[in-house]
Formats: structure tokens, C-alpha cells, sequence
């Protein structure tokens, strides 16, 4: 009889094992799913903060320009032409960031930094483990009690 309880003892062990190991898979897929939602989220917000400013500075760059030229050529000084240049730098990095392949070309440069130049990645003093943030909490606490 103890033989048959001690089966089915290890039997339900078992199948709770299972079932933690799943449930961890599944809490770790949907954290990994809404941390994916939430960078699009953001990905989004900031383009969409780009065309919004692109169409603002747009409309500034465009009078600029105008009252610039206007200026250049009543008063015969081609000087008043020279801001339109980092103006129009600005103008066109705010156009590839909202409409062109800026993004892709980022993503692109990103990719390869993380493939060849590993090294660069790495924090000082290596990965940040339990340890370190304990000794460092242990300084800073005036009412630490160490058991």
C-alpha cells in the first residue's frame, strides 16, 4: 500500500513540475510579448513625434527660406542665404527619420554592432550581479543590521 501511495506521490510531483514549467514558459512568453507591444508603442510615438515636428519645422524652414532669399537679394548680400544650409540638414534628417529608411538603416548599423563589435557592449566592471548590489546597498545603509 505504501508502494501505491508513493506513486502516486511522485505521479502528482511530476505533473506539478509540468504544470510550473508551463506556466513559467507562458508568464515568460507574454512578458516577452508586452515588452515587444510596448517598444512598438514607443517606436511609434517617437515617428509619429517626428512627422508632427517635421511638419512644424517644414513650415518654419519654408518662410525661412523665403524671407532669407528675400532678404539676399533686396539687399544684394548672398550672406543672408548661408542658415538655409544646417536648416536644410535639419529638414532632411527629420524627413528620413519620419518618412524614409533612416529607421531601417539604424536597425541595419545596430545589427552589426551587436554581430562584430561585442566588445563595446560591455559594462564596466562586468554584469551587474547580486552580490555587487548587495555590498554597494550595505555601504549606503546607515541602519543596515548584518545577521
Amino acid at each position: 500500500m505504501g508502494f501505491i501511495f508513493s506513486k502516486s506521490m511522485n505521479e502528482n510531483m511530476k505533473n506539478q513540475k509540468e504544470f510550473m514549467l508551463m506556466n513559467a514558459r507562458l508568464q515568460l512568453e507574454r512578458q516577452l510579448i508586452m515588452q515587444s507591444e510596448m517598444r512598438e508603442r514607443q517606436m511609434a510615438m517617437q515617428i509619429a513625434w517626428s512627422r508632427e515636428f517635421l511638419k512644424y519645422f517644414g513650415t518654419f524652414f519654408g518662410l525661412a527660406a523665403i524671407s532669407l532669399t528675400a532678404g539676399a537679394i533686396k539687399k544684394k548680400k548672398p550672406a543672408f542665404l548661408v542658415p538655409i544650409v544646417p536648416l536644410s540638414f535639419i529638414l532632411t534628417y527629420q524627413y528620413d527619420l519620419g518618412y524614409g529608411t533612416l529607421l531601417e538603416r539604424m536597425k541595419g548599423e545596430a545589427e552589426d554592432i551587436l554581430e562584430t563589435e561585442k566588445s563595446k557592449l560591455q559594462l564596466p566592471r562586468g554584469m551587474i550581479t547580486f552580490e555587487s548590489i548587495e555590498k554597494a546597498r550595505k555601504e549606503q545603509s546607515k541602519f543596515f543590521i548584518d545577521k
